[in-house]
């Protein structure tokens, strides 16, 4: 029974069962949920799994360019970043016209379209000491744009970055240093106040959805739910058909030889760069979904040690394994919010306090370890030992 089952969560047909899985998961979070059930589930934690899912898309993505492509990328982590920027800036520009609007309602003359620019403009970057509206938000009026610069802007971004280094045939750790790079460079110039997506202050105040003021977050944190649901099983099925099809055998030809695959005729840059840049708008999106429901994005989320969780993530979880990936990344993401969210009390010893909050970096790099010694394939792997000894 055991191995009829393993043999239905295979590469090939997992898509049944994990799209089952997120689908049951999804209802009987809506069932329990503040707004539409029984309220045994808060809307802070139902944000949490909303978040939770972003995050599995995101290392679906890595699995794809790294488990089976073999290119160990830290940079991910900031496209993810840019595809909230993206959809940031909509939500900011749009939520703060609207309140500019609203509160000159009552003027006996309304205000002219350059007197709410400068006063959106004031709103907005006041904070950086601003006033004007920079040239990057010519389009932060139009919700449709920002949806195509979602994809488009990581994409760009990471076509330019590995055209230039896969025809440099730049390969290995290096490639990894440059990706780290390219995501620190990113970072610290969004730091600065004059990037025009307003420093260090970052984007905030993303969870309220322009025109829609009559739902609550409540409602709001079950739509980004279902939403995000929805998008992770699109992209489980667009990773699992790229994977199971020849460019799969590909990809992963060129990880465990990409010399062989290249004397075969295959032009290996030109693959590698079709799914840097498909993981790259991947990553975008879940970031897009990601990013109004936390609320608020700064350019510290670009940091490069967030690519390296990322990466921690799909060891743990199993690279290579699509379902692994997503096993990794909700785990760690779970795991995370329980213990950094003071559910767990401290443990004196006398000597010292044990703080929880303190010390689950140590706890996740000691999984990473423990993972890599004695489940090199991860919980994936382990997960399919298990049920074929049995």
């Amino acid at each position: 029974m055991k191995k009829d089952f393993l043999s239905q969560i295979d590469k090939r047909n997992s898509f049944f069962w994990i799209s089952s899985i997120v689908i049951l998961f999804t209802l009987i979070i809506i069932l329990l949920s503040e707004a539409y059930g029984l309220n045994l589930v808060s809307t802070s934690f139902t944000k949490v799994l909303g978040k939770t899912l972003c995050l599995c898309i995101v290392a679906l993505a890595m699995d794809l360019v790294w488990g089976y492509c073999g290119i160990l990328s830290l940079g991910h982590f900031a496209f993810f970043g840019l595809g909230g920027y993206m959809i940031g800036m909509w939500l900011m520009f749009e939520r703060t016209k609207n309140i500019v609007v609203e509160s000159t309602q009552n003027n006996v003359l309304p205000l002219t379209e350059t007197e709410i620019s400068e006063a959106v403009g004031t709103q907005i970057f006041g904070v950086v000491g601003g006033a004007e509206i920079p040239l990057i938000w010519s389009f932060a009026d139009s919700l449709l744009i920002h949806i195509v610069l979602i994809l488009l802007v990581p994409g760009v971004l990471a076509y330019i970055f590995g055209w230039l280094a896969f025809r440099s045939r730049v390969t290995g750790v290096y490639l990894s240093i440059l990706t780290q790079a390219m995501t620190l460079a990113l970072s610290l110039y969004l730091f600065q106040n004059d990037s025009g997506l307003r420093g260090n202050n970052g984007l905030s105040g993303l969870q309220n959805i322009p025109n829609l003021d009559d739902f609550s977050q409540a409602e709001l944190s079950i739509w980004f739910l279902v939403l995000s649901a929805l998008t992770l099983i699109f992209t489980y099925y667009i990773c699992n058909l790229i994977v199971n099809s020849k460019l799969g055998n590909i990809i992963t030809g060129i990880r465990d030889n990409e010399t062989r695959v290249r004397f075969l005729g295959y032009k290996v840059e030109s693959y590698k760069l079709f799914i840097f840049v498909i993981t790259a708008i991947i990553s975008g999106v879940a970031g897009a979904l990601y990013y109004p429901q936390a609320g608020i994005i700064n350019p510290a989320e670009l940091a490069p040690i967030a690519s390296i969780y990322l990466a921690v993530w799909v060891a743990i979880g199993g690279r290579g394994y699509l379902y692994g990936a997503l096993v990794g990344a909700a785990f760690v993401s779970l795991a995370s919010s329980y213990f950094t969210g003071g559910q767990i009390p401290n443990i004196n010893f006398g000597i010292f306090t044990l703080k929880w909050v303190d010390w689950w970096v140590v706890i996740l790099g000691l999984s990473f370890v423990i993972t890599t010694l004695y489940a090199p394939k991860g919980i994936g792997g382990l997960i399919e030992r298990i049920f074929r000894r049995s």
